[in-house]
């Protein structure tokens, strides 16, 4: 059968012991099945594979139309906010130890590769958050996050002081160590963690999470995704924001973080016959 790609990124973890020779392995069956490869720039330099075109995140959206993230979940984050904007599709390889969004065992790439490059695969959409901090009527942090926004306390101090509105209504003002807003697909990392539910990803909402709240009735809530959710700091010392792993430290009081639903989606691809609820049994053991 006909490839149905024809431009292959990859993109690994390289701190992983091994990721070079894997990368390789992975390069040379992508081209045996008829496909152009290429490296994302830091995976490259990092593994020393220097016989295939490097580029940065925005050239590969340019110029592939098929990536293979290679390692944990927190390496599908970094490049899957990166090429969200251009559309490509996802395939996920997990070297890491939950892997929720890279669920491909290693050891199984060859067959499921040759299937899904052949155009015999799942596909689905998750949704992303964008958003930033604004200070004195002005923007000056901006991101987009898959998993989650975290607002927290700092390091050495007390609880902040959150003032919490959605829309134009102010739902609560709460004391806490922070506050996460997760998507659904965030809602199975630091979310749930905290203490938060599990979101189906197909579900058009995000969850809500206090963390270490100073009065218990604070509970997590499932919120619509449309609309604006705004996080005023109104009070407390050094707090933070996490947009997935980019950060913006020292938030002072009047800041606002604001967040909506981007317009971007993330595209993964999966065998044929991926389940999410598969997904959770293995993961999270519920077979036991």
């Amino acid at each position: 059968m006909a490839s149905r790609f024809r431009h292959a990124a990859l993109v690994g973890k390289y701190q992983a012991q091994g990721m070079a020779a894997l990368l390789e392995d992975i390069a040379q069956h992508l081209i045996g099945l008829g496909l152009e490869v290429s490296l994302e720039a830091d995976t490259a330099r990092n593994t020393g594979l220097a016989d295939y075109t490097a580029f940065e995140a925005d050239e590969l959206g340019r110029h592939c139309d098929l990536a293979i993230v290679v390692g944990g979940d927190g390496t599908m984050l970094g490049i899957a906010r990166e090429l969200a904007r251009h559309h490509v599709p996802l395939v996920g390889i997990n070297q890491g130890r939950l892997g929720f969004i890279t669920d491909l065992p290693v050891g199984q790439f060859r067959e499921a590769l040759g299937a899904m490059v052949a155009g015999d695969y799942e596909e689905e959409h998750r949704s992303m958050i964008e958003g930033g901090v604004w200070r004195d009527g002005a923007t000056i942090f901006a991101e987009y996050a898959l998993n989650e926004v975290v607002v927290n306390r700092g390091a050495t101090a007390g609880m902040v002081e959150l003032r919490v509105t959605v829309g134009d209504e102010l739902m609560a003002t709460l004391r806490a160590d922070g506050l996460i807003v997760a998507t659904p697909t965030g809602s199975t990392a630091y979310a749930l963690s905290a203490g938060g539910p599990i979101v189906h990803p197909a579900i058009g909402g995000w969850v809500m999470v206090p963390i270490a709240s100073h009065t218990l009735t604070n509970r997590p809530i499932v919120l619509p995704d449309h609309g604006e959710v705004g996080i005023e700091i109104a009070a407390g010392r050094d707090a933070s924001v996490n947009f997935d792993m980019h950060r913006l430290a020292s938030l002072l009081h009047g800041d606002q973080v604001r967040v909506r639903r981007s317009a971007h989606k993330v595209r993964f691809l999966h065998p044929r016959g991926w389940s999410y609820y598969g997904t959770l049994r293995r993961k999270l053991r519920w077979y036991e």
